[in-house]
């Protein structure tokens, strides 16, 4: 097993890359694509955008506990190939529809396959060794920012070639990672390993209900929901924000993007091994999430364009706590279960995402509309900010339980008797 990691972890890498580069690509035309749709202002196209991330995310809450339980059961391979499938598929109906209901209609389709961001976790659980899981959980996001270097810069090039031309792009990205996930990528849990397939324990409430079993996580649960809708700020309203405060066109929202990917790289690729092993787990929460909170202050009040690429340094800092929080809360899970854990994790993330982009939307929508009381585009920031404040006020109990077990050290391998809390793509 200990020959063959580096090359499993080389696979899932490069198809979380390509899968994110055909999201990616896409985002810097939503906001004129929908208003091209509906015939109207951006204002107005945020509301219809949080409404599809709703249809998204309702179907993923359903859908992804079935999906972790059944890769827990027949292995990761098939159920992240049929992932991938599906996006495709919802990639091509959107780049054809003639109406908003049709995007409705592709979405709720990529609901129902999104799982492979949750079988990737599995994948990349069932491979590592203890000590190694939050320096591998660190690739999803070095994937993620790789992805969204060239994703959206490719998006905001490829657009004025037509709206519609990063939609096909994407779906042919999309059918490329199935087919190298066909040929190239191997099966990662092994048969011993699987456990029956359990309808009671695959529905989304159940799902949630296991993470009852495991105290740190059932600490945490409130302060997960904090930080995962306060990501809703950046993650349903940039383009729009960078739109109406600064008229940035959909070029500059994708090399805004790209540094944001080439920042996240970074922290959660490189910066993530180093910090995390010499702060400990505790202050490596604490320290990401106040520079998650400095950045988003700094953005919803910025009062130019330009000061939002130095801004998303201390912004991007903020991933430092997310890899080792997954590989703490990993770690409290047996090999059988990992399926099932991404898959409540994700349906618990699915809950938020119901709630986040209607609230973050919402407020941007309120706030740039004719009848708000004050223009304020930065609205969604300063809530994201807020909610992250009570996300380390809430995590404050259970973190302080845990601080005599975690031990700042030079040397990884004594990450291993570390227990801790939380996570964040949507992401993602």
């Amino acid at each position: 097993m200990s020959n063959t990691r580096k090359p499993a972890l080389g696979f899932i890498f490069v198809t979380l890359l390509l899968d994110v580069m055909g999201f990616g690509i896409i985002i810097p035309i939503v906001p004129k694509f929908i208003s091209q749709l509906i015939g109207s202002g951006l204002s107005n196209a945020s509301l219809y955008s949080g409404w599809l991330m709703f249809s998204f995310s309702i179907m993923q809450f359903l859908f992804s506990p079935v999906l972790g339980s059944l890769s827990d059961r027949y292995g990761r391979r098939p159920v992240l190939l049929t992932s991938l499938f599906g996006f495709g598929i919802n990639y091509l109906i959107i780049a054809f529809a003639p109406t908003i209901g049709w995007l409705f209609v592709g979405r709720l389709l990529a609901g129902i396959m999104g799982a492979s961001f949750t079988t990737a976790s599995a994948y990349i659980a069932d491979i590592s060794t203890p000590e190694k899981r939050a320096q591998n959980f660190g690739l999803i996001g070095a994937a993620f920012g790789l992805g969204f270097i060239i994703g959206p810069v490719m998006g905001g090039i490829l657009s004025q070639y037509g709206l519609r031309v990063p939609f096909f792009v994407a779906a042919a990205l999309t059918f490329i990672n199935w087919m190298y996930g066909y040929f190239v990528l191997p099966e990662s849990l092994h048969k011993r390993n699987r456990r029956r397939f359990d309808i009671k324990r695959a529905n989304p409430v159940g799902s949630l209900l296991q993470l009852r079993k495991y105290p740190v996580i059932t600490g945490m649960i409130a302060s997960l929901i904090c930080v995962y809708i306060a990501g809703f700020a950046t993650q349903s309203t940039w383009t729009f924000f960078t739109m109406e405060a600064f008229h940035w066109n959909e070029a500059l929202v994708g090399y805004s993007l790209g540094l944001v990917g080439l920042l996240m790289a970074v922290v959660q690729g490189g910066l993530v091994r180093i910090v995390n092993p010499w702060l400990g787990p505790v202050k490596s929460i604490y320290v990401g999430l106040a520079f998650y909170c400095i950045g988003l202050v700094m953005i919803a009040f910025a009062p130019q364009g330009w000061m939002l690429f130095p801004i998303m340094i201390p912004f991007s800092l903020g991933g430092i706590a997310n890899p080792a929080v997954q590989g703490i809360i990993s770690n409290e899970v047996p090999a059988n279960e990992q399926g099932e854990l991404q898959g409540a994790l994700t349906s618990l993330m699915s809950v938020t995402s119901i709630i986040g982009p209607i609230l973050m939307t919402g407020l941007f929508s309120y706030f740039t509309g004719k009848h708000a009381p004050v223009y304020f585009p930065g609205a969604p920031f300063m809530m994201g900010a807020l909610l992250v404040v009570t996300s380390a006020l809430l995590a404050k109990g259970t973190l302080s339980s845990l601080k005599h077990k975690a031990q700042p050290v030079a040397e990884p391998h004594n990450l291993k008797n570390v227990k801790t809390e939380v996570e964040e793509e949507i992401l993602a």
